[in-house]
């Protein structure tokens, strides 16, 4: 069962992750990503990263939305992607997203930003207003104690 989604373009990080694994007993994290499921050393590194316990895969987007669709998910699970951009393409493969958490999203050259932990290039921007348009509820927030910021207010 899907709990929850979040983008942070750091992924598994520290007290972040596990606040939030916390918070919503989550299982195993599955990871959307194209360029870090073709790395195997990435997702070792990734896997040492998560809190004891915690499964962790990693997927192609769409290899992701083709065994979804076949092999309902029982554990408690959380989906984590780097950027809007892999979130569009799942939704538009046919995989149902209620709700998106936004974690960090760091500002660097060809980003702008919209709040202090988030920044985003024109593609980006543009997945989020399609997500948003789909009806997604989209919210920046870090951890859980912080406030939450609807994106579409920013945006």
């Amino acid at each position: 069962m899907i709990k929850f989604c979040r983008i942070d373009d750091r992924l598994i990080h520290g007290q972040v992750v596990t606040t939030w694994v916390n918070t919503y007993k989550i299982e195993q994290i599955i990871i959307l990503n194209d360029k870090i499921a073709r790395d195997k050393t990435q997702q070792n590194i990734l896997k040492m990263s998560a809190p004891q316990g915690i499964n962790v895969r990693a997927f192609g987007v769409k290899e992701f939305a083709k065994i979804a669709q076949n092999n309902p998910i029982t554990r408690q699970t959380m989906l984590l992607f780097s950027t809007s951009i892999d979130v569009l393409e799942l939704v538009e493969s046919g995989l149902k997203i209620e709700s998106l958490n936004v974690g960090g999203m760091r500002f660097q050259e060809g980003r702008t930003r919209i709040t202090k932990t988030v920044a985003v290039t024109p593609a980006e921007k543009m997945a989020f207003e399609k997500l948003i348009d789909l009806g997604m509820m989209i919210e920046i927030q870090m951890v859980p104690n912080d406030e939450k910021i609807k994106l579409s207010e920013v945006l």
